[in-house]
């Protein structure tokens, strides 16, 4: 029997869905494409998979993989960036006084994978599990300020931010926006790299403005940057 078939034909198949979405966003026919799987199989399966919230879809409608991967892989303490997120958000929530988060890209959206809520007062909640723009904010330019040219030509497409805006996020190494993913709320945030020296997340902070102001990366930039230092640090000698 090959190693890689189990002998439960459905449960192989969307094992095979799930490894051919690590590389990114699919649409059904490039699925099928990749897989060898029947279309009509592989729809059924994939909206299957979606039900149990371990595939999503993109703005474009692609599949992709869902929170539910990473909320697994968290309760079974095998993700060590989430393992390290957490104690490192609590850290960042209680220096900055600002509700913290960790965000992963997925094809055309951004994912909560952790949070460190504040703990009083007016505060901007975003919920693990969560899926956001790529297209606003500074965790989203974040993910993208890293990319090849083509990618960051394709994710400014729609985009409340600019090239030149990307350009200095790479070379200050933080992000900030202010009302541009929701009027009101400002945030800062950081890139997390891993071994290989990709971008794999981004931390971040996030509240009203009437609290952080109009430039919060002046007051907060160098505590979120420290933070995504450590978790990339910490990804290097894992």
């Amino acid at each position: 029997m090959d190693k890689k078939n189990s002998g439960v034909g459905v449960l192989d198949k969307a094992v095979t869905i799930l490894g051919t979405l690590e590389s990114g966003p699919h649409s059904l026919a490039e699925l099928v494409a990749a897989t060898g799987i029947a279309r009509p199989t592989a729809h059924r399966l994939a909206v299957a998979l979606e039900h149990h919230r371990l595939v999503a879809r993109d703005l474009q409608g692609r599949f992709v993989l869902g929170p539910r991967s990473a909320e697994l892989a968290a309760a079974a303490g095998e993700d060590r960036l989430l393992a390290a997120a957490a104690p490192a958000l609590a850290a960042l929530r209680d220096a900055t006084g600002e509700s913290a988060q960790l965000y992963r890209r997925q094809g055309d959206i951004r994912i909560c994978v952790a949070v460190a809520e504040r703990l009083s007062g007016l505060r901007d909640s975003v919920p693990v599990g969560a899926s956001l723009t790529m297209q606003a904010g500074s965790a989203a330019q974040i993910l993208l300020a890293w990319e090849d040219s083509e990618k960051i030509h394709r994710g400014l497409k729609n985009a409340r931010f600019t090239a030149a805006q990307l350009s200095a996020d790479r070379r200050r190494g933080w992000a900030q926006s202010v009302g541009e993913r929701e009027a009101g709320v400002t945030s800062v945030s950081a890139p997390v790299k891993g071994p290989n020296g990709k971008v794999i997340a981004a931390v971040s902070i996030s509240g009203p403005i009437e609290r952080l102001g109009r430039q919060p990366g002046r007051i907060h930039a160098a505590a979120v940057v420290a933070t995504a230092a450590r978790l990339t640090e910490h990804l290097a000698k894992s």
